[in-house]
């Protein structure tokens, strides 16, 4: 099996027992819950349950279905061992003892969201400075987080079996463990491979490590060696995520297999009609980087962009746009944030990394400052282009070390919003932060949507967010595995970290 997109280990082996044990009672209820499975009960029926019990009912809420937009509105979520049991009409689920109940009148259901691209590094020392962002994803309504390499991938895979044991408060997480990369790698942590034998080792180890997908990034790695990763994870029946060198054209690399493109400029390029013509005269030596994208901007045109997103969504590539990132460092010159209110939440340490980026930006004169608002402006217009070819498009922030006020937790309600500023509608744009996430990673049969046999991820907002995305900031309450927390009880959880980052700064 160590060709399964989806990894097994202890906790997909315990998570898997779960939905059978289930899917097992929720047969045996099957005459009093009546239509299991469905989202609506006739009115005049009701389910009768008076001989069991269940852990946690959300009444009278209107849930929102994401693949089609629809709202339903007086329903009633029964949640029991971390699993939505039923979804039916309000009043119609009737049960002989509930553990916790939930008033959700006037509230909205969506999935819990995920955060596709994070990043978890800065060095051992800034471990315990990691571990404290976990808390700020559940704060902000995230369950699940992807994580994209750093160079703490023992801390991180420890801290994915402590979340699904629940021995840690934090999102679900999803991790690449060590990126692959070339010889002589800038980045700390990589698998630095120098030839197919060195690959297939690294690609072993990866699997052994039980690892959620593969990232391989473009700093030292050969183009040679970068597409025979894609080929060779492809076949081996696994999901690959990559920054794709200058020498090989995104084309190729979708063909071969790639899973994700990580980053819009990527994706950017792509569309540029001459785009292999490009990379070819990178890899001759011909043309420089900062020639090839002036090349991709000067030819980029919508319709033959569409043809090449076209042929992305038919390769099963999605594409991770990142765009907070990116247009923080954009726009540093109009904003610094020395001021930011969440720089309270994140650690001296972590803050420290941001520095380089803030550096680098201050270099530039105006012209350099014009050119990276346009580039900007350019990359993130080709949203809509990728949607309408049927791309699928995850919402990712690459929140963590390095990437400077890009922050864990509300980074993601900003990328949600850029989303929408930049054309995607609001069910579009939750689509990519719930469903999207779920389908990429093979686990889609038991997240992303609300549904009976689904986890009890849940988020409760006080707005509609189909209808404004800035709901997903208004947070009632977030139910993880089953869990509820309430509005104080999230509030607590940020006091805690702020807490915990204050005695950081004062530790000698």
């Amino acid at each position: 099996m160590t060709g399964s997109v989806r990894r097994i280990h202890d906790a997909d082996v315990r998570e898997s027992a779960m939905t059978m044990m289930t899917q097992a009672r929720a047969a045996a209820r099957a005459g009093a819950f009546l239509a299991l499975g469905v989202f609506c009960l006739v009115p005049t029926v009701h389910a009768q349950v008076n001989d069991t019990s269940v852990d946690l009912i959300v009444r009278d809420v209107t849930v929102i279905d994401v693949t089609d937009g629809k709202r339903l509105p007086h329903r009633d979520l029964v949640v029991d061992d971390g699993r939505i049991v039923a979804i039916v009409a309000t009043g119609d689920a009737r049960v002989g003892k509930v553990r916790e109940t939930v008033e959700g009148r006037g509230l909205f259901a969506i999935p819990g969201l995920w955060d596709m691209h994070v990043h978890f590094g800065g060095g051992a020392a800034l471990i315990e400075e990691n571990r404290a962002l976990l808390p700020l994803y559940v704060a902000h309504g995230i369950t699940g987080v992807r994580d994209a390499a750093g160079d703490l991938s023992d801390s991180v895979l420890a801290w994915r079996e402590a979340v699904a044991a629940g021995r840690e408060l934090g999102p679900r997480i999803f991790t690449s463990g060590p990126k692959i990369e070339g010889k002589d790698s800038i980045w700390p942590g990589d698998l630095e491979v120098e030839d197919e034998a060195g690959l297939d080792a690294a690609l072993d180890s990866l699997v052994a490590r039980q690892v959620d997908f593969i990232k391989i990034t473009d700093n030292t790695l050969s183009p040679s060696l970068f597409m025979s990763a894609l080929e060779k994870v492809h076949a081996r029946g696994q999901v690959s995520s990559a920054h794709i060198p200058m020498a090989v054209s995104v084309a190729d690399a979708s063909a071969a297999g790639l899973g994700s493109i990580e980053h819009i400029a990527y994706a950017y390029k792509a569309g540029a009609p001459d785009e292999a013509a490009l990379s070819r005269a990178f890899a001759a030596g011909t043309l420089d980087a900062r020639a090839v994208w002036a090349g991709a901007e000067a030819t980029f045109t919508p319709d033959r962009a569409r043809a090449a997103y076209r042929r992305l969504a038919a390769n099963g590539t999605a594409v991770t746009p990142t765009l907070n990132g990116s247009r923080v460092v954009a726009y540093l010159d109009e904003d610094d944030h020395a001021d930011d209110d969440y720089l309270q939440y994140i650690g001296p340490g972590l803050q420290a990394t941001y520095a380089w980026r803030v550096q680098r930006a201050a270099k530039d004169d105006a012209a350099a400052i014009a050119l990276r608002h346009a580039r900007f402006e350019r990359q993130a217009g080709i949203l809509p282009l990728l949607q309408s070819a049927g791309v699928r498009i995850l919402a990712g922030t690459d929140a963590g070390f390095l990437n400077s006020f890009n922050y864990p937790g509300v980074g993601l309600h900003d990328e949600l919003d850029l989303f929408v500023r930049y054309g995607l509608t609001p069910l579009q744009t939750l689509q990519a932060a719930t469903i999207n996430g779920a389908r990429f990673l093979g686990h889609d049969d038991t997240h992303g949507t609300l549904a009976p046999g689904k986890a009890a991820d849940i988020v409760l907002l006080r707005a509609d967010p189909v209808a404004d995305i800035k709901a997903v900031r208004a947070i009632d309450t977030v139910i993880l595995r089953g869990k509820a927390y309430d509005r104080a009880a999230l509030d607590a959880m940020l006091t805690d970290v702020r807490t915990r980052v204050a005695a950081m700064q004062t530790a000698p």
